[in-house]
């Protein structure tokens, strides 16, 4: 038997079974591919879009007013 013909008896079936199927396929699917999220890249990104206190919004304001400056001269 093909993946097409276990397709096509699939969709033959009546809605509660086809759902219950699926239900049976994502539940081996969880088991055999066992996923747990990997904290470990996630941990490295922590802070990386902090801003810290001593950087203030006038201190982002000048820089910017720095890099116009020297961009239009």
């Amino acid at each position: 038997m093909t993946l097409q013909d276990i397709q096509n008896q699939a969709l033959q079936l009546p809605t509660s079974d086809r759902w219950q199927l699926v239900q049976v396929l994502l539940d081996s699917l969880k088991r055999e591919t066992n996923l747990k999220p990997k904290r470990g890249n996630l941990s490295r990104l922590r802070g990386v879009a902090k801003i810290s206190a001593a950087t203030g919004e006038s201190n982002a304001q000048a820089d910017y007013v720095i890099y116009l400056t020297e961009k239009y001269q």
